[in-house]
């Protein structure tokens, strides 16, 4: 709505008021009553006042517009012939993934491990865009015919057949917890073929729709750790203390696959590194939701859900879920 300023002195004083035409054209045209005989006079001469104000702000209106889409115009010229500065992307490594500047190539190994076991990495493509991800630093300590990632939510027989061979292959097995899971390390393997583990990469809701809503990851053999190990990533929040990040499911497997317990440490080495680099510059501990609940710090809202409190209730009383 196009504004204007009509300036009235009354007994000495300057005031002014700002209103729209509309509303202008209403209380200047505005006659609530008819005018009593003693005062026509004045009436009259009241109303040749209002036309001659009247005809005033309408010139008003029209030269605010025209100045305001003069400015307009000028002020967009103006922006046009700002500088644009190209936008520099910090230079990354190229085999860590991190800047140069935050390199985490010192704590990877000088040469990748020598596994016989295979991974495949079955990411969301919401991880794919995280800053602090762990697979790329997975994928940087083991040969690149030894760790595979693949990126989706979906995977079809026919849109995946060499996934689809692998999942068919007796010697593979998927790493998802749950109540039909065996424990890695209970599981025997005839060794006639390298083994071949599948890790879902992603938030645990992530993993949950991938795993049940993809009919090729139940063809496996599904197993799960059994180990007290405490997360080492406490740079982002975990459900439980003992919930791993992918990066340290595939250390603690492929130690078990393996029998070596230094293929686990050379794993967590550069983890540890990114998350102490991270605390040195700003970053904040995360304790688990365990840990919150279980200290009375969670301070997000109660889940309204009966399923999801129900979760929370067993994570305050050590049931295992």
């Amino acid at each position: 709505m196009t504004s204007f300023s009509v300036q009235h002195r009354q007994r000495g004083q300057g005031f002014h008021f700002l209103m729209g035409p509309s509303a202008t054209c209403r209380m200047l045209g505005r006659s609530g009553r008819n005018p009593s005989p003693a005062m026509e006079g004045e009436t009259s001469s009241a109303a040749g006042g209002r036309d001659g104000l009247l005809s005033m702000a309408e010139h008003a209106i029209s030269g605010n517009e025209a100045a305001i889409a003069e400015g307009d115009e000028d002020d967009c010229q103006g922006l046009w012939k700002l500088p644009v500065e190209a936008s520099v992307r910090r230079r990354e490594c190229g085999r860590c993934g991190r800047p140069q500047k935050v390199c985490l190539c010192p704590f990877l190994p000088v040469n990748p491990l020598k596994v016989s076991t295979c991974l495949y990495i079955i990411q969301h493509p919401a991880e794919e865009s995280r800053v602090l991800r762990t697979v790329p630093l997975l994928a940087a300590c083991l040969p690149e015919e030894k760790c595979k990632v693949l990126i989706g939510r979906r995977f079809s027989e026919d849109k995946y057949p060499e996934l689809a061979y692998v999942c068919r292959n007796p010697n593979t097995l998927i790493l998802y917890p749950g109540a039909g899971a065996a424990n890695l390390e209970e599981v025997e393997f005839s060794f006639a073929n390298p083994c071949v583990i599948i890790i879902i990469d992603g938030t645990w809701s992530q993993a949950k729709d991938i795993f049940f809503k993809n009919s090729l990851f139940r063809i496996p053999k599904q197993v799960q750790l059994r180990t007290s190990l405490s997360s080492q990533y406490v740079i982002r929040t975990q459900p439980t203390n003992t919930c791993l990040s992918t990066l340290e499911c595939a250390a603690v497997a492929l130690a078990i696959m393996e029998k070596n317990d230094y293929i686990k440490e050379t794993l967590l080495r550069p983890l540890q590194a990114l998350c102490s680099f991270q605390l040195q510059h700003g970053a904040q501990i995360h304790h688990s939701k365990e840990y919150l609940l279980k200290n009375g710090l969670y301070d997000k809202p109660m889940p309204k859900n009966k399923r999801k409190l129900r979760r929370m209730e067993l994570l305050v009383n050590n049931v295992k879920i």
